[in-house]
């Protein structure tokens, strides 16, 4: 795809090789992968394509406790969805919960309790009781 496919084509493959190298532990493999199609999220100004890649690459750094850079991804991944009108209440709350992990590593807990309180109430209306279940034991354990 990279001589031959569309931006989306690109794009998603990328994502899809990078997601297959962490399912496998190989995050320092998946990097690069994603960074390249956050670069062609880019080119192509696809915003919403940006936010979802973005968001994953943010929680790869996160993941990889590279903490400055994954809070710059995640924050432009919230941003973009947050501009975006048409976001799904999912999406902003898969973008609201690494941001919240991150404030709690960074130790800024009353943002990270904001954060908490956005992504459970954002699961709680799409049902994914996982989510909510997740986010309300942060919240009573003081989000650490």
């Amino acid at each position: 795809t990279r001589d031959s496919g569309t931006h989306v084509e690109r794009i998603d493959a990328l994502k899809g090789v990078a997601q297959i190298e962490r399912d496998q532990g190989r995050e320092a493999a998946a990097l690069p992968l994603y960074r390249e199609a956050v670069e062609l999220c880019r080119r192509a100004d696809d915003a919403e394509r940006l936010a979802h890649t973005g968001r994953h690459l943010g929680e790869l750094y996160l993941d990889l406790d590279r903490l400055e850079e994954a809070g710059a991804s995640l924050e432009e991944a919230l941003a973009l969805y947050r501009k975006d009108a048409t976001s799904s209440p999912l999406d902003l709350a898969n973008a609201v919960r690494p941001l919240a992990l991150l404030r709690d590593v960074q130790g800024r807990p009353e943002e990270a309790e904001a954060l908490w309180h956005e992504a459970r109430d954002l699961y709680a209306a799409v049902g994914v009781a996982a989510g909510v279940e997740e986010c309300e034991d942060r919240l009573r354990r003081g989000s650490t």
